[in-house]
């Protein structure tokens, strides 16, 4: 049967048992309480002569007689000196590895074998994580030995209900402060974290202290409760249990209140004492908290004078917690009962709170094998609904294909499957000569495209050679200077090219060798600056050359290609040709053109024969001067000028000036020019579109 919203949480204390009925509200941080039911035993368990089995026993089948359970969860606390409670911070660490070093940190807390407690851990809300790492997170880690967790739910398995959450009591009131008292730790700073509250609920026999902000948790128990005081006035007064309890509770409407009071006086003192040990040590252990207010939980703490006597001892604001504020629900909030013992519902609104799927504490320590035990009896009806299903399907199957082998007769098919063997033989025959044909289909189109590749490419190494030539520096026809170291002129002493599959390889190795080349540059400049006046005077009287130019950030060439290089010199380089000499002339020329800033070249077929592009659109980018040498003084002759290809004369001159009649001393720049050329042939470019009638350049033609 599936599970309803509500959980019962129920406290079977020492007195009494107190269970509320709750599911979470629609509203944030709010919770429904829908039921709730107290059931006072005829006397305290503690008391010499009450058997406490029977008492819970009875007080169970009130309860379940009072009460429908039928598909709600139900959550059950212990008293916190039945468990462990150990809070433990982590070192900074993965988040993947918390459960591995909490398991070794269990190992090491609990004073038993894991294989005989039942546990389990939380992490608190405290801690930063960046990174997948976590810093100052501190994790909680309860325990309780198997045979302690048995009997504690051992009255419950008797009356017939079924437990789905067992937790300390101290946890259980824990959670209830952090959602009813305390802001969502989701939007509290960890850096300033709020006041921590003390709650002090009291019981019979013990008093559980617990301390927290939202994010840490500490608690203690200490073994001061309400039997504390009536065994006072048992002692004092010479009265029974039962007579001493009634004057108690009835203090203040007593013959005599101020003997009652006096007898009850070193229990007052005992227990303000505790509380404030306990808060000293607290205090000791996390320097950095604060202690914000003090609240008394408990019907024992109606006792008149007590929270007063308390907050004058502790010198803190110490009050009854008379109100949730996380709960609603008029019909029981509005009921009589449950004001008169609301001060006692604290641990079974935390224990319902927790088993409705609420924030704060989640952990549980119900064993597994109960919990896995349940699991496969609520699956049990399904799977023998599953497994009736399967037999009938196979009995029906079975049954339809005996009556069809039945009627089955092989001869009246026998002919039938000859044909449609036939038919598919044929079927098989006519997809294999269809085949066959689309492949020599595609066979002769991929030759014919092949040829006329073949007929296009012959055009694209004439456009590329025409457009390097048409990119040279030259003078005017007619007006050439007469020194050939005045003239814009480029000799190409040599040209090759090399193929490569992906051109991205050669520019990568081009900017790799730039780098070297300019980290060796800046090394050898700092080590001119570094050096003495000589170096410094050599320096002053060495040509300044400008440094090599960075790469620009432009799109890397890909895809298949040629590297063409030019090989060659210019005499550009006198000084009054500063700073266009040497490199930067040659990047102002034929540099430039290749970018396709400057220059067109005519196309020699295609669409576009007989009109000139630009050299983009034959596919030639990316130059880049490789190796160049420095600029050096030659000997040329005098008549003709320098031939092109004539190789350099080793001599060197210290000055520019002529020697000697028939010869010209002039200033020699060798240099590597690479660039990447990816034909494109004449039917891959696209012809202009026709000008309109209106266009002024057809209306001037």
């Amino acid at each position: 049967m599936a599970r309803s919203a509500f959980c019962w949480g129920i406290d079977i204390g020492k007195c009494a048992l107190k269970a509320v009925r709750c599911r979470l509200s629609a509203e944030p941080r709010k919770v429904t309480v829908e039921a709730f039911d107290y059931v006072e035993y005829p006397m305290l368990l503690t008391q010499p002569e009450a058997d406490p089995v029977e008492l819970v026993r009875a007080a169970l089948q009130e309860f379940l007689g009072r009460n429908e359970l039928r598909g709600d969860r139900v959550a059950v606390s212990v008293p916190g000196q039945s468990g462990l409670a150990k809070f433990i911070k982590l070192p900074p660490i993965e988040a993947r590895k918390i459960p591995d070093i909490v398991k070794y940190e269990a190992r090491q807390q609990i004073p038993f074998p894991l294989e005989q407690v039942v546990w389990d851990w939380q992490r608190l809300a405290g801690g930063i994580e960046e990174g997948g790492f976590v810093i100052d997170a501190e994790v909680a880690v309860f325990a309780m030995k198997r045979e302690q967790v048995y009997k504690a739910l051992a009255p419950l398995t008797q009356a017939g209900i079924e437990v789905d959450v067992l937790q300390l009591a101290p946890i259980a009131l824990a959670t209830m402060v952090m959602f009813d008292q305390l802001p969502d730790p989701a939007t509290v700073n960890p850096e300033q974290p709020p006041a921590s509250i003390v709650l002090v609920s009291m019981g019979v026999d013990a008093t559980d202290i617990v301390v927290t902000n939202g994010m840490r948790i500490w608690q203690r128990s200490i073994p001061i409760g309400g039997s504390n005081f009536t065994r006072a006035i048992v002692q004092g007064m010479k009265l029974t249990f039962a007579k001493a309890e009634h004057l108690k509770r009835n203090a203040a409407r007593a013959e005599d209140p101020k003997t009652v009071f006096k007898v009850m006086r070193p229990v007052f003192n005992e227990f303000a004492a505790e509380v404030q040990r306990s808060l000293n040590y607290f205090t000791g252990t996390d320097r950095t908290a604060t202690i914000g207010r003090v609240l008394l939980l408990g019907n024992a703490t109606k006792l008149r004078g007590l929270s007063d006597f308390v907050g004058k001892q502790l010198g803190l604001d110490v009050q009854r917690l008379e109100n949730f504020r996380g709960l609603e629900g008029p019909d029981v909030l509005g009921a009589v009962a449950y004001r008169e013992n609301r001060l006692a519902f604290g641990t079974a609104y935390g224990l319902a709170l927790e088993g409705a799927g609420g924030p704060g504490i989640r952990t549980n320590l119900l064993p597994r094998e109960i919990i896995h035990e349940r699991l496969i009896e609520a699956k049990k009806p399904w799977a023998l609904g599953a497994a009736v299903g399967l037999l009938a399907a196979a009995a029906i199957s079975f049954v339809g294909m005996f009556l069809a082998w039945t009627t089955f007769a092989p001869n009246l098919y026998a002919g039938a499957f000859t044909r449609a063997d036939g038919v598919k033989t044929q079927s098989q025959a006519a997809v294999a000569a269809l085949e066959e044909a689309r492949q020599r289909r595609d066979a002769a189109i991929a030759e014919q495209q092949a040829l006329l590749r073949v007929e296009e490419r012959r055009f694209q190494w004439l456009d590329m050679l025409r457009a390097v030539q048409s990119l040279l520096p030259r003078d005017p026809p007619g007006d050439s200077p007469e020194n050939p170291a005045d003239r814009r002129e480029l000799h190409v002493t040599a040209l090759d090219c090399q193929y490569f599959p992906d051109l991205k390889t050669w520019f990568d190795r081009v900017q790799q060798q730039w780098a070297e080349t300019h980290a060796a540059d800046e090394a050898a400049a700092e080590d001119a600056e570094a050096g003495g006046e000589g170096d410094a005077a050599a320096a002053e009287a060495a040509p300044a050359e400008a440094p090599p130019p960075a790469l620009p950030q432009v799109e890397p060439p890909s895809g298949p290609g040629w590297v063409v290089q030019l090989t060659g010199y210019h005499y550009h380089n006198e000084d009054h040709h500063k700073p266009d000499e040497a490199a930067q002339f040659v990047r102002s020329t034929i540099v430039r053109g290749l970018l396709g800033e400057a220059g067109e070249v005519p196309v020699s077929a295609g669409p576009l024969a007989g009109q000139t592009v630009s050299v983009r659109e034959l596919g030639i980018g990316h130059p880049v001067i490789v190796a160049s040498s420095p600029v050096r003084t030659v000997r040329v002759a005098k008549e003709g000028g320098p031939a092109p290809n004539e190789p350099p004369r080793p001599e060197l001159f210290p000055g520019a000036a002529p020697v000697g009649d028939q010869e010209l001393a002039l200033r020699r720049f060798d240099f590597t020019l690479q660039f990447c050329w990816r034909p494109v042939s004449p039917t891959e470019r696209k012809p202009p579109a026709p000008p309109a009638s209106d266009d002024p350049a057809m209306i001037q033609r």
